[in-house]
């Protein structure tokens, strides 16, 4: 008999065709040798209960979850790990053998393993945490430094109320800030971390100043169109290490696959190279 199978996975976001993970995990699927496809699934908030449950129908062994997604996912699948529901957020479902979702969270992991691997001997433990925004992305970051022991996160937000909500889920020395804190924030952090949309394409740039960084600290940001956004080159020129948003997606790619399709898919510098050139607007 021939087998039909035919694997399927997506990324759903509303917006969503700015999305580079098609390029890398349809990268994977050439690597492979796996017959599959992995597509933009473009869905407003509205939709995004049916488009769940249509995926065991639809042949679909999982999906991504991107902006605005992430937390209203967590009401719709069947189960969730215990590492998102800390979070509160999912990036990742898999469609069980019965037919049942079950969701996870490796937006963390792929914050963790861009982190280290960019800039190598970085320790938590080695002071403050500044992090910019209470979205999902914030809860996964936030999550990843009190795992890896950052003594505290000074947590800043336009929505107060996004913020608390964000401590009380996570837990741990979460400090919070208002909007207009947000740049003596900065004094003492050992690492700022920007996860607003503020610097994508198409928006406004992070409104913050860094005079009160300290030089030795690591700017990072989790958008990774553009490469490099307005605030990492500001931190860039002034002498800060910096880390871009690519690395985050490029690393909690690997675990999706295990999860998924029980493969296990390879960060290389090609696949890195094609993701750059991608998002530079040459391929």
């Amino acid at each position: 008999m021939i087998d039909q199978t035919f694997h399927l996975i997506g990324v759903m976001g509303w917006p969503v065709m700015h999305s580079r993970s098609p390029l890398m995990h349809n990268y994977w699927f050439d690597q492979s040798g796996l017959p599959g496809k992995y597509v933009y699934l473009p869905l407003p908030p509205d939709r995004l209960p049916a488009a769940l449950r249509a995926l065991p129908a639809l042949n679909f062994a999982g999906c991504n979850l991107t902006i605005p997604h992430k937390l209203h996912a967590m009401e719709i699948v069947d189960e969730v790990d215990e590492v998102a529901r800390k979070i509160g957020a999912i990036s990742c479902v898999v469609v069980r053998d019965d037919g049942s979702l079950w969701g996870t969270n490796n937006d963390w992991r792929g914050f963790l393993g861009n982190l280290k691997q960019s800039v190598p001997g970085w320790r938590a433990d080695a002071g403050i945490a500044t992090v910019i925004g209470a979205g999902g992305g914030a809860r996964a970051i936030c999550h990843a430094l009190l795992l890896e022991g950052a003594p505290e996160i000074r947590l800043v937000n336009r929505t107060p109320v996004r913020a608390e909500e964000l401590a009380e889920d996570i837990g741990g020395p979460i400090t919070i800030l208002r909007w207009d804190q947000r740049h003596e924030a900065l004094d003492g952090a050992t690492i700022i971390v920007n996860t607003t949309s503020l610097g994508m394409v198409g928006q406004p740039a992070l409104d913050l100043s860094l005079d009160a960084l300290a030089l030795d600290a690591v700017a990072a940001d989790i958008i990774y169109t553009p490469l490099e956004t307005p605030f990492l080159a500001a931190a860039k020129a002034r002498g800060n290490k910096t880390v871009g948003g690519l690395g985050m997606l490029l690393h909690q790619g690997p675990p999706a696959w295990k999860l998924w399709f029980d493969v296990t898919a390879t960060v290389t510098p090609d696949l890195r190279a094609l993701m750059e050139a991608s998002i530079a607007g040459d391929a």
